[in-house]
């Protein structure tokens, strides 16, 4: 196996996790991603940035220990304990002026524009009514 095997593994990078925990963590440049848990901290970062064009300057991984299940083999066995799968998760931190859109944050531009237009709405029916008025 050649070196370059090993980084090219196929990480399923969907898209950063969107709960409150990450999002808290955006506001350090920290970004959460599911990812493989063949994934290696270097080929995780090498992915980041191909999908995102973004400067990954740290990668720290964690492994969450699946959750506790019962099960039984029938009516009369004795109930087992098994566990659901593990899931790892890459943190990852970002250089300085880059970011990675997770949620649909509308443009300041849209905002205002609408806002200007409902205003303008008002106003010409007021200036309508006034009109209105002023001609009885």
């Amino acid at each position: 196996m050649a070196k370059d095997d090993k980084t090219n593994i196929k990480l399923h990078l969907i898209e950063p996790r969107a709960t409150e925990k990450s999002y808290l963590e955006q506001t350090n440049r920290i970004y959460v991603f599911p990812v493989k848990r063949s994934a290696s901290k270097q080929a995780i970062a090498k992915m980041i940035e191909k999908d995102y064009e973004v400067t990954v300057t740290d990668v720290r991984t964690l492994i969450r220990k699946g959750k506790q299940t019962k099960f039984s083999r029938g009516k009369h066995a004795y109930p087992g304990i098994t566990y659901r799968r593990g899931k790892k998760f890459a943190y990852v931190r970002l250089k300085k002026g880059d970011s990675i859109k997770v949620f649909d944050e509308p443009e300041d531009d849209k905002k205002t524009s609408a806002k200007e237009a409902k205003k303008a709405e008002k106003t010409a029916k007021k200036v309508d009514k006034n009109a209105g008025k002023e001609n009885k």
